[in-house]
């Protein structure tokens, strides 16, 4: 006993109940968070700028004669750069922070649009009217940045390394195989729906893009974690889990961007936003509870601060896309009001062109006595036909002008 005096002291050292091989332990989760999500919120924010930097582009060679102008471009090649900085840090922070931390820090690229676009404003404002119609957005950038720092605080601290031992023994685990079934009844339902029954409703897309990227984010940080562990010496790339779930991460990348775009082209791009952030970040946290165990060994209370994270960066990305200007569709024709100098067909006894003489009008009518009696069309030389000699001559039909009464 005398003997092992000295690994005793060493075992019974510090606070009663903790050891310092868990106090290491719990530091380093910390520190793993931390990187996680400064790489997560690194990589939103330069995403946000990268995309405002390529329309900035866009906008100004809208006139172009050249449909891809834009390529010569710096400006254009710069935002290009960034994205893909910015998406590289949003996949390396996967490999660091849990799941669960991870996707509702997306809420921060939703901060930095709002922010450039208020910044970048080219109307002349007063105070007063800046504002009156502004102030959606800044109680709307105030509780999502509320939100996501009680994400970061309250978040879970579970870390396991992303061996394939680790990725294969979590993949066959009975409650994913038992919520992948739910997942695939549940999509295949609503895939039935939209496409067999014309469900073109905002919800029923949004769930099959959220659908798919649960499944996209947990492929992910297998992805990432097993490529963190093979730079850093341990080798994964010789499982064959690791290329199931490249190809799955591939394959519902794809197919999530082809809802996105069906749902763009028929929804306000803000609504996409604010229904797509709570659904795609509700049903991603719930897999990557599942699939990796993020919550267990937590207490009530962070459980509870964390969820109350998600609902305040919920409310302020909803506050934030609602006061956006709806886009105005484009009308593949002539406004004749819009035009300075002209009446439009509204305009009583008035004509939709009064006194345009040009050999291709749109269809404009003369301006006779009244808009109601029809227009004189113009008389035709039309030959008459010879039945008799050829000395005989024609004369040339006459079309005859209607009255009011014919």
């Amino acid at each position: 006993f005398k003997g092992n005096s000295t690994a005793v002291s060493e075992v019974s050292w510090g606070p009663p109940g903790l050891c310092p091989n868990h106090v290491r332990s719990c530091e380093l989760s910390l520190q793993e968070n931390l990187i996680g999500a400064l790489l997560a919120i690194f990589g939103h924010l330069v995403v946000s700028i990268a995309l405002n930097l390529q329309k900035y582009c866009h906008i100004r060679l809208a006139g172009s004669k050249d449909p891809r102008a834009y390529f010569k471009t710096k400006t254009w090649w710069l935002g290009l750069f960034l994205m893909l900085l910015g998406e590289l840090g949003v996949f390396a922070s996967y490999a660091f922070a849990p799941l669960s931390l991870i996707v509702p820090l997306s809420a921060v690229s939703v901060i930095a649009s709002a922010i450039i676009g208020i910044i970048f404003i080219k109307e002349k404002w007063k105070l007063k009217d800046f504002l009156r119609r502004y102030i959606l957005s800044f109680v709307g950038c105030g509780l999502a940045v509320v939100g996501t720092y009680l994400l970061v605080t309250f978040a879970p601290n579970s870390h396991e390394k992303m061996t394939g031992e680790n990725v294969t023994r979590h993949l066959v685990s009975w409650p994913f195989l038992l919520y992948m079934l739910v997942e695939i009844i549940l999509f295949c339902l609503l895939l039935y729906f939209y496409k067999e029954k014309n469900a073109n409703n905002i919800v029923v897309i949004l769930l099959l893009v959220a659908l798919l990227g649960s499944m996209t984010v947990v492929t992910v940080k297998a992805v990432a974690g097993m490529l963190v562990l093979s730079i850093q010496g341990n080798l994964q790339l010789d499982y064959p889990i690791f290329y199931v779930m490249f190809v799955c991460m591939v394959a519902t990348a794809v197919y999530q961007a082809a809802f996105l775009s069906q749902a763009s082209q028929m929804y306000d791009s803000s609504l996409i936003a604010s229904v797509g952030y709570i659904l795609s970040t509700t049903i991603a946290i719930t897999a990557g509870a599942i699939f990796y165990l993020d919550f267990i060994g937590e207490d009530v209370l962070h459980i509870c601060m964390f969820a109350l994270g998600c609902l305040i960066a919920f409310l302020g990305v909803f506050l934030i896309t609602r006061n956006r200007k709806k886009a105005i569709p484009f009308e593949p024709y002539i406004s004749m009001d819009a035009m300075p100098g002209m009446q439009n067909m509204h305009d009583k006894g008035m004509t939709v062109q009064p006194e345009l003489k040009a050999s291709f009008s749109y269809g404009a009518l003369e301006n006779n006595d009244n808009i109601s009696e029809i227009y004189a069309p113009a008389t035709l030389p039309v030959m008459q036909e010879e039945h008799g000699s050829r000395s005989a001559s024609g004369v040339p039909y006459r079309v005859l002008e209607h009255t009011k009464k014919e």
